[in-house]
């Protein structure tokens, strides 16, 4: 059970080639996660705009916000032009969460070898909850949820498991 942590919520989670869990499974764990965070009281939520989990979370902030026009949604990408290498889909994808948000923040000028963990980074210091999708993975969704337990965050883990069986 949740407990209730003012401030903004920011979201990490796997990209989908390393994702378990099936799609409409974990978007309905956030959707959950999401409504709790509202009822405690957050009004704001971060995503880091990658494909997967920060989309996804993101598209489920902007469905809730239609019937509540007080939640803000901030865009925390890395780099400008950081989408360019993705599908024509997940370009459509991170054009419309874009258009939808309240705030778009580039976090690094360009391109660097740690645009990704600065972006995190900024994430979690702008954030009192940290809303975390993880199977155990190495790679980004662990070096974010490192630092946010260092920076003292609420983290709520939504484990990436499988939904059906195989």
């Amino acid at each position: 059970m949740n407990t209730c942590a003012e401030g903004a919520c920011c979201f990490t989670g796997h990209r989908p080639g390393k994702l378990i869990g099936g799609e409409a499974a974990l978007r309905a764990a956030l959707r959950r996660e999401i409504v709790s965070a509202i009822a405690c009281g957050t009004d704001r939520f971060i995503t880091g705009m990658a494909p997967g989990i920060d989309i996804w979370a993101a598209e489920e902030v902007l469905n809730i916000r239609k019937g509540n026009k007080n939640i803000g949604l901030i865009c925390a990408v890395p780099f400008e032009g950081a989408e360019k290498n993705r599908s024509a889909e997940q370009q459509s994808e991170f054009r419309m969460v874009l258009a939808e948000a309240d705030e778009v923040v580039y976090v690094c000028p360009h391109y660097s070898a740690r645009s990704f963990h600065l972006r995190d980074e900024w994430m979690v210091d702008h954030a009192a909850k940290v809303i975390a999708v993880f199977n155990g993975a190495h790679g980004g969704t662990e070096y974010t949820l490192r630092y946010a337990k260092k920076r003292g965050r609420e983290i709520i883990l939504i484990n990436d498991v499988r939904s059906e069986p195989v």
